[in-house]
């Protein structure tokens, strides 16, 4: 394996987002192609219902911090969703545009608008009196995050407990940098801190504090973790050199985005590149090989297609970049020479019934085997679950998977949570750990005693009222 084999200017290229910023004028005719729906199909398509037509018109309007205030009003975590939501399949997908047309490129404007209040410092938040409630929420990432911003907008102050060095979660350390900025996300904990949350970095829940202290010392304990490390591949010969972890190796590339481009050379990569793995990270992964001058990269996927995680838009744009995808394809051995890895013996697989899953099992085809050749295989086949956090805390846990009713309150009455530990169907994404935020901040302001706040809804920040894109939506929707 090399370092790299691309120059600084090389590597600056292939690692700017994918997408560059809407110019203020292209923002504007983007705007104003919108037909500001009365009962707009997108904003039902938002798992945290941002009234997207109103902040569509306040940018059209030329009232970008109405617009980002609009979005962070709904989704907090508004800032990183404008990147990394799949719009193609929520928001944008359901778009009216689209059944004849082109549909309205709302990640982008959303982008375009929390840039604004970022990039100019704006908070649009007032802080709110103290009312003496304290919250401690383990993991900054979106979901913790969102659950302390929301509590903070309710006057309860949250500690917020990460045992990375940085906070953000995935959003710092497992986003590729193409799709989100690493400054985007510390941007989002920045924001989150200054509504009144504390956020402590390089403390872990069950090593450097205590789970029974934060029962007791807190009025109330969120759960929201992701998950852990990645597990085994449980094959001969993982030990080998060149075999690796997708997230680390992904979050290099990110704190090589903190650090300057020339960070990026100090990563290494094989030129041949096997990634077992079909989901998000996988893909993000594969493409990292690609970008730092792998000469081939090839996703190993033991199903097929239809029970692959990853949507459409993401295969087709690895795909675009030179990867192939191998499904119904198991590795089954990794091989090697002077303790380096050379190879990967694959079988190829066969559907038959359905698993406890409810996808169909892979099953070997006898005499099927066979060699590729690979100096790096990246493992990207998901994550162990946090079950010792969560017997710690004493909360029922199923799968994996934390167990809540429908305000994400637990089986200990104390304890919430939110995020991906509570994901045990449908899509773990930034957006739906941003919803969980909401949901569980309302259900801990209830169960304490804490008024809900009455939003912002008036003229004094340039709002476009409800009525009003309402009307024109009748005349145009």
């Amino acid at each position: 394996m090399e370092h790299h084999k691309l120059s600084l200017d090389q590597l600056q290229d292939s690692f700017s987002e994918i997408h560059p910023r809407y110019t203020p004028n292209e923002a504007i005719v983007e705007a104003e192609r919108c037909l500001y729906c009365f009962d707009a199909p997108c904003i039902k398509a938002c798992p945290t219902s941002i009234d997207i037509p109103t902040f569509i018109r306040q940018i059209a309007n030329d009232n970008l911090t109405g617009a980002g205030t609009t979005i962070l009003e709904s989704n907090m975590m508004g800032h990183t969703c404008g990147r990394v939501c799949p719009v193609e399949e929520l928001c944008v997908g359901a778009c009216v545009l689209g059944r004849e047309h082109r549909p309205i490129a709302i990640g982008r404007l959303q982008r375009y608008a929390t840039d604004h209040i970022f990039e100019n410092d704006i908070q649009p938040f007032d802080l709110v009196a103290d009312t003496g409630k304290r919250v401690a929420i383990i993991g900054a990432g979106p979901a913790g995050l969102s659950t302390a911003g929301e509590l903070a907008k309710r006057g309860i102050r949250a500690t917020v407990f990460e045992k990375q060095e940085l906070a953000g979660g995935l959003s710092t350390y497992g986003i590729v940098v193409l799709r989100e900025p690493t400054n985007v996300a510390l941007e989002e904990v920045g924001f989150v801190e200054k509504l009144g949350v504390t956020v402590r970095t390089g403390v872990e829940v069950g090593r450097d504090v205590l789970p029974e202290d934060l029962l007791r010392e807190y009025d109330a304990v969120v759960l929201a973790a992701g998950t852990g490390r990645v597990p085994p591949l449980g094959v001969p010969g993982e030990e080998l050199e060149g075999v690796v972890e997708a997230l680390p190796m992904i979050a290099a590339t990110k704190l090589a985005d903190k650090d300057g481009t020339e960070a990026l050379t100090r990563i290494r990569v094989g030129n041949e590149v096997i990634v077992v793995g079909a989901g998000n990270t996988a893909i993000d992964a594969a493409t990292v090989a690609k970008r730092l001058g792998a000469e081939r990269v090839t996703m190993l996927y033991r199903r097929g297609r239809e029970e692959m995680s990853a949507y459409d838009h993401e295969v087709a744009f690895v795909r675009a970049e030179g990867v192939d995808i191998r499904l119904l394809t198991q590795p089954v051995e990794v091989l090697g020479e002077g303790g380096k890895v050379t190879g990967v013996r694959c079988v190829r697989m066969r559907l038959g019934d359905p698993d406890a899953s409810g996808r169909r099992r892979p099953e070997p085809i006898p005499g099927s085997e066979f060699v590729l050749p690979a100096d790096q295989v990246i493992k990207a086949i998901g994550q162990e679950k946090l079950v010792a956090l969560y017997d710690a805390v004493g909360v029922e846990h199923a799968s994996g998977y934390v167990r809540t009713d429908g305000e994400l309150r637990t089986s200990n009455p104390k304890v919430f949570a939110a995020g991906d530990c509570v994901r045990a169907t449908g899509q773990a994404l930034t957006v739906t750990a941003a919803e969980d935020g909401k949901i569980a901040a309302r259900a801990i302001a209830r169960q304490l005693g804490v008024a809900e706040p009455v939003p912002a809804r008036d003229d004094t920040r340039g709002r476009f009222l409800h009525a009003t894109v309402n009307e024109f939506g009748r005349i145009h929707g």
